[in-house]
């Protein structure tokens, strides 16, 4: 968000300042600088949103200059396509071509020099926090990652301190510290700015007097899982102990903030089913020509409060005719041409405009599971029941970065998601899950996954051989499944 509105102060000013010298518009009244600043504005706005939706303020995703300008190309593509839409509505806010080519040429002259200075700072982390990470465990692992992936934050891990040795300690890519009664001493001489205590296990382990001792120096000292979160904006449910979910205010949203949400998701719904009407009739059509069996897809899903209900969709597979896997991985053979294009842009979704409209699901929020998984995910899944804290959603923070599940360790991963949406839910959180949904839909990309593990996976947390075996073992098939 800084970085877009920081660069689209820079934009502005740019195209500003190029309408003015080689445009010289007669600025005489309030009309003409109205005129000015509303094309100013315009391009800026276009630049802006086309940037969005081609990933170039994902610092995770376009993380070299080089990459940035391959996916600038595509962006002013689109940036092209949005003016063409505001031109033919306002015609009087377009700009002469000679301008108009010298503005975009402003706007490559301009940012590229900026993205090339950040992106040469963040790769050497210049102005990063020197971190020392107190614990070696699979949460300091996790944490380790994520700041890898994240030269943006400005972090830079100069140590790890442990008591616990052995193998896996001596396998990470940091200097490794030892024993944690000096850890004072240890952040003295490794001059480092911050500490993050990462320890999985913590009961009697965290040495507090030298975390005391750091923070009278000037140190601050904080909570990895925190920090994780803030990071991989998910929650690390494995190492997550109970108390923190329980006197976190986050899982109990207030009145006025659930209200105000489901009023919006009202509209929001009436308005896209009025409006999406020809086109389901369209999509009807074309399911019913495709393929044999229904148009309409309805599934039982576990609601609010945990409180079941019939789910709508379009229908995408061949019905089958005994049971079948949930897996979309395992009934690829079954989806059809059209399903397989519903899918890609999210459109099999589209009659659940009539579940938030009758109180099922709200337009953000969790992904209803299907009721017969219920008790399975309750078991297998760490702190699951909380997902039946607010109502499911139409699309929701799992989709837009994880998509869809294949497997049990799969739905793990979007649960951690899935908890850290409820924990943070807000107004402007959704609105965002919304943008990114727009874009899935508009570019058919699909939702992508942000973790990336560099270090070896500790025997308690190493995935199984099989996972899809296990998983098939555990859940109960779907008559006539779909996901």
């Amino acid at each position: 968000m800084r970085l877009a509105l920081a660069e689209g102060i820079v934009l502005f000013g740019g195209v500003v300042s190029t309408i003015v010298l080689w445009g010289r518009p007669a600025l005489v009244n309030w009309v003409d600088l109205a005129v000015l600043l509303g094309q100013a504005g315009t391009l800026s706005v276009c630049c802006i949103v086309a940037f969005y939706y081609n990933d170039l303020y994902d610092l995770r995703i376009v993380r070299t200059l080089g990459a940035f300008i391959a996916r600038l190309l595509q962006a002013f593509g689109v940036a092209l396509i949005l003016l063409a839409g505001f031109y033919a509505v306002s015609p009087e806010i377009r700009i002469a071509d000679g301008v108009f080519l010298s503005s975009m040429l402003v706007i490559v002259g301009l940012l590229l020099p900026i993205r090339a200075v950040g992106y040469a700072t963040m790769q050497r982390r210049v102005f990063a926090e020197r971190v020392l990470i107190v614990g070696s465990g699979p949460l300091a692992r996790k944490l380790m990652a994520e700041i890898d992936a994240s030269p943006h934050a400005g972090y830079k891990i100069v140590a790890v301190a442990d008591d616990a040795g052995g193998p896996e300690a001596s396998r990470l890519p940091y200097p490794f510290r030892a024993p944690l009664a000096m850890l004072g001493k240890l952040a003295v001489e490794a001059r480092v700015d911050r500490i993050i205590v990462a320890m999985s296990e913590r009961r009697g382990r965290i040495p507090m007097a030298q975390l005391l001792e750091a923070q009278a120096r000037g140190i601050p000292v904080e909570d990895g899982l925190r920090t994780y979160q803030a990071l991989a904006r998910k929650l690390a449910i494995e190492t997550l102990p109970p108390s923190s979910l329980v006197f976190s205010d986050g899982f109990a949203p207030g009145p006025l903030n659930a209200a105000f949400r489901r009023l919006i998701s009202l509209v929001v719904a009436g308005a896209g089913f009025l409006g999406t009407l020809p086109f389901m009739l369209v999509i009807a059509l074309a399911i019913k020509l495709d393929s044999r069996g229904p148009v309409l897809f309805l599934h039982e899903r576990v609601g609010l409060h945990g409180k079941p209900f019939k789910l709508v969709k379009f229908r995408t597979m061949v019905p089958a005719d005994g049971a079948t896997s949930e897996w979309v991985h395992d009934n690829q053979d079954r989806i059809t041409r059209v399903g397989r294009w519903l899918r890609t842009f999210r459109l099999d979704e589209l009659p659940q405009f009539f579940n938030i409209l009758r109180g099922d699901m709200n337009l953000v929020g969790p992904r209803p599971h299907p009721a017969s998984n219920f008790s399975l995910f309750s078991e297998k899944i760490p702190y699951y029941v909380l997902r039946t804290a607010v109502r499911p959603g139409v699309t929701g923070w799992a989709q837009v970065r994880y998509g869809y599940a294949n497997n049990l360790e799969e739905e793990i991963e979007k649960m951690r998601y899935d908890l850290y949406y409820i924990e943070h839910l807000s107004l402007w959180f959704d609105v965002r899950i919304l943008f990114d949904t727009v874009k899935i839909i508009l570019f058919g990309r699909g939702s992508y996954a942000t973790d990336a593990y560099p270090f070896p996976a500790p025997v308690d947390e190493a995935p199984p051989a099989e996972p899809r075996d296990i998983a098939h073992s555990a859940l109960k098939p779907l008559a006539r499944g779909e996901r």
